[in-house]
């Protein structure tokens, strides 16, 4: 499934990876420009492990040693990245933060995507808290990964409106499909070279991207 030129990824994930299979898949049918050298997970009994080798891709699984000793994960998943070629690290589900050298190390060269219209409901659990909030719109945003949680600059999301009577179960899917066509897709502008990291910040089709592209779903 390789090709050559195709911009190498490695995804991080700590549970199902639906996010991940999701950009395998469209990087296997040539839509993206891209390919996943290495999928990596802290938590060595993830679901998503078992669907990426069923889908051909190499795994790694490192355990997280706890926060206090994150560096030892660090410099392992950093030799692990390094050794797969790997130019752009994708966070998708992954559940843990990393430390501030290991990010700024690595500036415009981690994406995440967090289930939230950011800078709105950083943090965990936030479908629970867009409801109790009495939010009229939901959605998710494609970010780079700075040393602030959830506080790189914003660079595609996705809006869906907030249903009457809703349940946190059902918002959460919308949001995860909107999710699902989101993240591949800036990862193909960053394979076509129309996204690039230039002088701290992130720039889309030749200009600064000061404020995230918002597409509105039906959804």
């Amino acid at each position: 499934m390789s090709t050559r030129g195709a911009l190498r990824l490695g995804i991080l994930i700590s549970g199902r990876g639906s996010n991940m299979a999701t950009i395998a898949q469209q990087c296997r049918a040539g839509r993206l420009g891209a390919e996943v050298a290495l999928v990596i997970s802290d938590q060595p009994a993830a679901a998503g492990l078992e669907t990426a080798r069923g889908l051909g891709l190499a795994t790694r699984a490192i355990p997280w040693p706890g926060a206090a000793r994150r560096s030892e994960f660090e410099r392992e998943a950093a030799a692990a990245l390094d050794a797969a070629g790997v130019e752009l690290i994708v966070l998708a589900g992954f559940m843990r933060i990393l430390s501030g050298p290991f990010v700024t190390a690595r500036a415009g060269r981690i994406l995440n995507i967090h289930p939230s219209l950011l800078p709105k409901f950083p943090g965990l659990h936030t479908h629970r808290r867009v409801l109790e909030a009495g939010e009229r719109s939901h959605g998710a945003t494609v970010h780079y990964v700075t040393p602030e949680l959830d506080g790189g600059p914003r660079l595609l999301q996705s809006r869906i409106a907030v249903r009457a009577g809703e349940s946190e179960e059902s918002l959460s899917a919308r949001v995860q499909a909107t999710e699902h066509i989101i993240y591949p897709k800036v990862i193909g502008w960053r394979a076509e070279g129309r996204l690039q990291w230039r002088e701290e910040r992130p720039w889309l089709d030749g200009a600064p991207l000061l404020t995230p592209v918002v597409e509105e779903f039906d959804a």
